[in-house]
């Protein structure tokens, strides 16, 4: 850690920027390493056909972005249980998209990681961060209802086991709470991931406001993740806005979708992610409607699902569709960001 940072903001604003600064140096020369290599995105033939013009498109930036955060973590943040399981998730989803584009691009692949053996994996990364975090960082079991005295207590049924002479207590309603959450903002982050700059952006958003709750709660080691991610994201948006001269692939996906879990999970706003991530919650839900109407009725609502999609089939630009989402993602982040300090001021 930088021993010279005595003042908090200071230390948040300097994260981001270095973070924007690495990530901004690094991604030219991936760039270029990738194209030397050969090593380019799979565009699916079923997709908007417009975008078949990206294939080869060098992908995996995730790998930039991930770099970047660990390095301006052990750089600007002291090292604390919390903001290491933080860290680790971020890394280890990543890591399981990391797979999963190595199959498709390198072994060329075109299907990649299973579904089944990415739900495996996350269920593992969601036991360990989660009995970490309830065991090692003394994290509650209890999730509040927002805008209400509503507390529904989760710690309970539950056994323990020990390793070696350490006592583990495992809550299983509330570790199948995590589970729920890392599953599906890392699969939903994934969905947002498929136009040029829509998921950077959008997760840029998400990380300004956790990184205020996470300052309101002095969880500065919080804080600095999410600054750090918030910033790696602002610089790689230089190169992955239309038209994308890198993807961050599903190593970035995967990745930024975990450490969006994991801050709600570890600033208990866990119900608040349904505002804070919402524009993921509509990614996800038109997807999920437009499968059950197909297999229900045979109808589709949607032209073509993810939504984001849908209004490329009507014509809207990329650049369009990928401002308006982030103003809708802007709103809904703000929504959850006043929700958590008016439940914060009244002591709630």
């Amino acid at each position: 850690m930088i021993t010279f940072l005595r003042y908090p903001t200071y230390q948040l604003f300097l994260t981001a920027v270095l973070g924007l600064v690495i990530t901004a140096v690094l991604t030219p020369a991936w760039i270029k390493l990738l194209r030397k290599e050969g090593i380019g995105q799979v565009v699916r033939i079923d997709g908007p056909q417009q975008h078949l013009t990206k294939s080869g498109t060098p992908t995996m930036g995730g790998i930039v972005i991930l770099f970047t955060v660990a390095i301006v973590y052990s750089l600007m943040a002291s090292a604390t249980m919390r903001g290491l399981i933080a860290l680790l998730t971020l890394i280890a989803c990543g890591f399981v998209g990391f797979i999963d584009d190595y199959r498709k691009v390198v072994k060329a692949r075109s299907l990649g990681l299973k579904a089944r053996s990415k739900i495996v994996w996350q269920l593992i990364i969601a036991i360990v961060a989660g009995l970490a975090a309830v065991n090692f960082a003394g994290l509650g079991t209890d999730v509040q209802v927002p805008l209400t005295h509503i507390v529904i207590p989760l710690g309970q049924p539950s056994f323990q086991f020990t390793i070696g002479h350490i006592g583990i207590t495992v809550p299983l309603f509330y570790i199948a709470l995590v589970f729920l959450i890392i599953t599906a903002t890392t699969n939903t982050v994934n969905l947002t991931d498929g136009l040029d700059g829509l998921a950077a952006g959008t997760v840029t958003i998400a990380m300004l406001a956790y990184a205020g709750i996470a300052f309101r709660q002095d969880r500065l080691d919080l804080a600095i993740i999410a600054a750090a991610i918030g910033g790696a994201s602002i610089g790689f948006l230089w190169f992955n806005s239309y038209p994308a001269s890198i993807f961050m692939g599903d190593t970035g996906s995967l990745g930024l979708g975990g450490a969006i879990a994991i801050l709600a999970i570890l600033t208990k706003t866990e119900l608040l992610l349904v505002f804070i991530g919402g524009i993921y919650v509509i990614e996800g839900l038109s997807v999920i409607g437009q499968v059950v109407s197909y297999r229900w009725f045979h109808r589709r609502i949607l032209k073509m699902a993810p939504i984001h999609h849908h209004f490329e089939m009507l014509g809207w630009s990329e650049t369009q569709i990928m401002m308006r989402f982030w103003i809708i993602s802007g709103i809904l982040a703000g929504v959850g960001f006043g929700i958590y300090f008016m439940m914060a001021a009244r002591g709630s």
